[in-house]
């Protein structure tokens, strides 16, 4: 196991902890065994002021999470079907979390692959509910502590991606959010 990065790595504002989780390695251990995928497409939400995160209707039974300390998982249901995982940043009392939204897969393979069937493997982990999905990663593990092995659910250090391999963009599915929300670049994700 590498080093699983500490509370103080998310303690900063979610564009730069969005950045600086690219490349790193998303772990679930369970009964099954252990899956990871490094980290290559995440999106940044911040606070109340943003009309695309959850936390603009303010702290609720859905959302406390996010006003958390640093490094807890937040994951919520949506479209009534599928889960999401976000890693909660910033100062404790202040919402803003990083949506994992996509993965290059490392380890379980057969597991994922099983999971994701029939699908093939382009896109096995190339959406926030298709990581959910292949990880087997739901509401009960909302507010798990990401920074250590403890519930199942971690991120670990590995090769950070250079910034001038950082692609970024408008966050996505935010249609209906209002400018300058919807069109902030704070998706991030590399090719590489």
């Amino acid at each position: 196991m590498s080093e699983i990065l500490p509370p103080s790595f998310y303690n900063r504002s979610p564009l730069k902890t969005a950045r600086a989780l690219l490349g790193m390695r998303l772990v679930r251990e369970g009964d099954s065994g252990r899956i990871s995928g490094r980290i290559i497409e995440a999106e940044a939400y911040q606070g109340e002021e943003d009309l695309a995160c959850h936390a603009r209707a303010g702290r609720t039974a859905r959302t406390v999470v996010m006003y958390g300390p640093p490094g807890r998982a937040y994951i919520y249901f949506t479209y009534g079907m599928h889960w999401c995982l976000n890693a909660v940043t910033g100062a404790e009392g202040e919402p803003a979390a990083v949506l994992i939204r996509a993965l290059q897969p490392m380890e379980g393979i057969d597991l994922i692959a099983a999971r994701r069937a029939p699908q093939p493997r382009a896109l096995w982990l190339n959406g926030p509910a298709k990581i959910c999905q292949a990880l087997d990663i739901n509401g009960h593990l909302n507010a798990c502590d990401l920074t250590t092995p403890d519930c199942g659910l971690w991120i670990e250090a590995d090769k950070p991606v250079p910034e001038l391999e950082i692609q970024t963009s408008a966050r996505i599915g935010i249609q209906n959010v209002p400018e300058p929300w919807r069109s902030i670049p704070w998706r991030v994700f590399t090719s590489s």
